[in-house]
This record gives structure tokens, sequence and C-alpha cells, in this order.
């Protein structure tokens, strides 16, 4: 019960990590590596589908964004809103590797669901970048022990 009770509270550490909440997953996960109870590779794989998962939500929101951006109470300026677009549009999809960086990673997830990025491709990009970087923080961890 409290092996499972500590990939839950990864998943969701990681979860809302990667929504606008301000959380950390990684120091769930290296405390859990730390404490060497857990696998290794289920460690991995648990924070890295609570993350994309957390980030598909993004993608979620930021497809129905765009019928709301007129709106008094919408939250970011019409102006922000398509230098977010420009962005996106001469970076392209690729950009979706830095969604793991801290402060732009979120925005930009969000900004793929307004430039309407197909969701195969997002997951597959998004898995990728997060997922690597969890592989390494945690072989940085495990070599540092």
């Amino acid at each position: 019960m409290l092996l499972s009770s500590a990939y839950l509270g990864l998943f969701l550490s990681a979860f809302g990590a990667a929504t606008l909440l301000p959380l950390q997953s990684e120091a769930v996960l290296v405390a859990l590596l730390l404490g060497g109870a857990h696998l290794t590779w289920l460690l991995l794989a648990v924070a890295t589908l609570g993350n994309v998962l957390g980030s598909w939500v993004n993608w979620l929101l930021g497809r129905s964004l765009e019928h709301h951006r007129h709106k008094r109470w919408f939250p970011v300026s019409d102006v922000r809103l398509q230098q977010a677009q420009a962005w996106f549009a001469r970076c392209g999809r690729w950009s979706l590797l830095l969604s793991w960086l801290p402060l732009i990673g979120d925005p930009l997830t969000l900004v793929a669901g307004v430039m309407r990025e197909p969701l195969w491709r997002f997951l597959l990009i998004v898995t990728l970048a997060k997922g690597m970087r969890y592989a390494v923080l945690a072989a940085l961890t495990l070599a540092w022990i």
C-alpha cells in the first residue's frame, strides 16, 4: 500500500507540475530514487505519464481558449496571444522539445493547443522531451549516490 501511494503521489505531482500549478515533481522523483525502495523504470514511467497528461490538459485548454479570446475575463491580452502564436508558428512544433523547461514549458503546451498542433504529434514530442528530462535527472541522482 505504501509503495502504491508513493507512485500515486509522484503521478499527481508530475501531473500538477505540467499544468500551471506551482508544483515540483523533480523533488518527489529524486526523494523516491534516493529512498531506493522503488523500481527506477517504474518511477520514470509514472512521472513521465503524469507530466505528459498534465501537458495534454494544457493542450486541451489551448484548443478551447481561442473561442474566448475576446471576452473581458480572458487572462491573456490579444497582443500577447498573437505574439505567442507568431513565435510558435516561426519556431514550429519542435519548440515543444522545450516543454520540460520551467516557466516556458507549460505555456508552450497551451499555445500548441491554440495553434491546433495535431494531438498525436504533440504527445510524441512532449513525451520525448519530458521522458528524457526525467531520465537525465534519474541518471544524475543515481550516479551521485
